[in-house]
Formats: C-alpha cells, sequence, structure tokens
C-alpha cells in the first residue's frame, strides 16, 4: 500500500537518509524503530510531503506522490500525527477535529462522532480549549484529527512520548483498533518493546539505512536487538 524506494533526503549539505526502502502491506501496523538521530522523524516528514527527499519515490497505493504537494497527498489518502502532537491549542476540541476533515467536508458530522466513540473523553470536552486538555488527552485528540480525514495510512511519530504507563498503553491500544477498523499505520517509536509487541513487522533505521527488518515477533527475541534497544 505504502512504498518506498532508494529515498534519499537531508538538510542542506547533510544527507540524513541514504538510500532507504521499505514497504507498508494494507492493514499492517509496521513500526520503525532505532536510535535517537537515525533519521526516522525525517522519513515521516519526507512521506507527508513537508521535508523535501533528493532521490528516490514514494507510492500510495501505486501512485507515486512524491511529486505532489503535501496537501494533496492527504487528499490522497495520506494522514500524519506529527511528533509533539501540535494541536491548536486556542481551539475547541470539535473545531481541532473540523480542521482535520477539510478533504472531506460532507464527512465531519459522522468521522467526529467516530472519534467521539473511539475517544469518549473528547466528546465530553467537545467544547473546551485544546490547550486545556492533558497531555494524554491532546495525544488523543491529534489522532483524532488525523483520523478525520478518512486516510488509508496512518502516520505516527512518536505518539506516546510524554505519556504515563497507563496511558501508553491505550495509545497502542487504540493504534490496533485503528489498523482493525481498515487502517494502516506506519508508527515511529521509542518505546521498542511496546511497539514490537503491538506491530505486526517492523524495520530496524540506523544512521539513515534500514539494517533489520522482518516481523516484530521475530525481531522482539533477536538478540541484536535486545542488546542495542531493550537493554537484554
Amino acid at each position: 500500500m505504502l512504498r518506498i524506494e532508494g529515498l534519499k533526503s537531508g538538510y542542506g549539505r547533510i544527507e540524513v537518509l541514504h538510500g532507504l526502502s521499505l514497504e507498508v502491506g494494507r492493514k499492517e501496523i509496521v513500526a520503525l524503530v532505532g536510535s535517537n538521530g537515525a533519521g526516522k522523524t525525517t522519513l515521516m516528514r519526507a512521506i507527508s510531503g513537508v521535508q523535501p527527499i533528493s532521490a528516490g519515490k514514494i507510492e500510495l497505493e501505486g501512485r507515486q506522490i512524491h511529486t505532489v504537494s503535501s496537501s494533496r497527498r492527504v487528499a490522497m489518502g495520506l494522514a500524519q500525527v506529527p511528533e509533539g502532537r501540535q494541536i491548536f491549542v486556542p481551539l475547541s476540541v470539535e473545531d481541532n477535529l473540523a480542521l482535520g476533515a477539510w478533504v472531506a467536508p460532507a464527512k465531519i458530522e459522522r468521522n467526529r462522532a467516530r472519534i467521539y466513540e473511539m475517544f469518549p473523553i473528547l466528546g465530553e470536552f467537545r467544547k473546551r480549549p485544546a490547550g486545556s486538555l492533558s497531555g494524554g488527552q491532546q495525544q488523543m485528540l491529534a489522532m483524532g484529527r488525523a483520523l478525520m480525514s478518512d486516510p488509508g495510512v496512518l502516520l505516527l511519530d512518536e505518539p506516546t512520548m510524554g505519556l504515563a504507563p497507563l496511558l501508553a498503553r491505550q495509545v497502542m491500544e487504540t493504534m490496533r483498533r485503528i489498523r482493525d477498523e481498515g487502517t494502516t499505520v506506519l508508527v515511529v517509536e521509542q518505546n521498542v518493546q511496546a511497539v514490537l509487541r503491538s506491530s505486526d513487522r517492523a524495520y530496524v533505521i540506523d544512521r539513515g539505512r534500514i539494517v533489520m527488518d522482518g516481523r516484530s515477533a521475530d525481531l522482539l527475541a533477536d538478540p541484536r536487538v535486545q542488546d542495542a534497544y531493550l537493554g537484554v
């Protein structure tokens, strides 16, 4: 469903991604794990179109998207929950959600009802300013806003960052529910153990290159992964 081939990207003269390739199949959760500075967020930004690439291609449902704007990519079925959530704090919860539905204005009420069913606390607080929500509630709002566009592929960049363990588990559970309801997920996550337990497949990125890939359960049991990322 999502295919990346030979992707190169960076900042000025510094190349961060060195010909990276990966695939995400329909209705999969695929995790991207690696140390800080490995290139995970750069890759997510390149896929969503806010980070320029210098080589390679990105395909969504067999259509090349690396040549179109980030807004066009959303209309084609791609949505991202960025690192740090980046919600509009002065606006209400329901207004934040409405902004996520700009590509499907006729579906605002239907999709918002779905989000309130998925995250009941957002329905309860729908008139409150988004900035008054807790960190976990803001993460729910960021995920809900992305889902308002009915994406085929959802990009999650560090969705549990700064959350208490209980809330982090709830985010992982929600991610699996999103997958079960038909949305493909590519997730970057520092909590390697949690994301490998919650995903179908995974890639390990190191200094802008994919160095390992396979079933998440297999990588979780791999001594190299345990030694590098799990402290085992």
